[in-house]
């Protein structure tokens, strides 16, 4: 179990400003309107943004972990509701949502100019984690070897539990010598969403699911980007530079207009190892139910293991598949 933080200086980034269209037709069947799926509480009383929070916060102080959020969300109570007893200064607000790429960056450079040596943990907010205490111990063992090795990225991947086409993979191809009794290994390659045969393929040769929970130093991932999508760094350094002055709002309004939409994964984090072959690393994490509630059918599964399926309602399974 952690106790406490491997260091003090450890923050986080939770990725909350995707607009969750995939399980829209879900939401509003139960709901009746389309707040995104990060706000929803399919299980319990919490919704899947809060449930990140309080699994984060096992490891991360609340006000070093920051949350990305798209402005046009707040429309909806819920989201007033469930920021506002954020820390001040840690909810960054997109202007607009350019996907994965700005939706990490943004809140990455605050956190930079608040803690230049700062090392960032990266959690998306639409995951289901049945054994939480078990993956943040992972989250914990990842950023102690990034204090003893600054110069990686770090990402945590699920051993799978068969082939799915719908998951991205990490391939590896061995441990890394200085870091062997961890278990971390260099990644090769990412390959995204497979044929179903070549998903077979993948699991035989050891692939691991890409859960993008990740682990670096700020300032790596900010030189790694810098190498892998040189405008893209300079708009956010022009940010930078602005953030806690009177422009940075005109600033950030006028990139936003010009910005290019940049999946992280395509965009950058698979160039990031073909530049630098040392660069990114895997901990596989073996023990832990992890699924990526990004389609309904898997919300739905899910679900009706959980027994829960029954809270929203007495149409049935086929009829909630319908809808998407």
């Amino acid at each position: 179990m952690i106790h406490q933080p491997p260091f003090p200086n450890l923050s986080g980034i939770v990725l909350a400003a995707g607009e969750g269209k995939r399980l829209r037709p879900l939401v509003r069947r139960w709901r009746g309107d389309d707040l995104p799926k990060q706000y929803v509480p399919f299980t319990g009383d919490r919704s899947m943004l809060e449930q990140t929070f309080k699994r984060a916060e096992r490891l991360i102080s609340p006000d070093r972990l920051f949350t990305v959020v798209d402005r046009r969300h707040l429309v909806y109570p819920e989201v007033w509701r469930q920021l506002l007893s954020r820390p001040r200064g840690t909810v960054v607000f997109q202007p607009e949502n350019r996907e994965t790429g700005p939706g990490i960056l943004l809140p990455l450079i605050h956190l930079y100019k608040r803690d230049p040596e700062a090392t960032v943990v990266i959690f998306p907010s639409d995951h289901f984690i049945r054994e939480e205490g078990l993956f943040m111990d992972h989250v914990d063992l990842a950023a102690r070897l990034i204090s003893e090795d600054s110069s990686r990225l770090i990402l945590l991947g699920i051993q799978p539990n068969g082939p799915d086409p719908e998951y991205g993979y990490i391939l590896s191809d061995g441990e890394i010598p200085r870091l062997i009794p961890s278990g971390v290994r260099r990644v090769t390659r990412f390959v995204e969403k497979p044929t179903p045969r070549a998903a077979s393929e993948l699991v035989r040769q050891g692939g691991l699911w890409n859960t993008m929970v990740m682990v670096v130093k700020a300032k790596r991932l900010l030189a790694l980007t810098r190498k892998a999508a040189p405008a893209l760094a300079d708009a956010f350094d022009q940010i930078l530079c602005t953030i806690g002055n009177p422009e940075e709002s005109h600033t950030l309004e006028r990139l936003y207009r010009d910005l290019p939409t940049v999946n992280f994964s395509k965009g950058l984090l698979e160039i990031f190892p073909l530049q630098d072959p040392a660069a990114v690393a895997v901990l596989p994490v073996r023990g832990v139910y992890w699924s990526d509630w990004g389609s309904i059918h898997r919300v739905v599964s899910d679900l009706r293991e959980m027994g829960q399926l029954g809270r929203y309602g007495s149409i049935t399974e086929d009829e909630y598949l319908v809808a998407s």
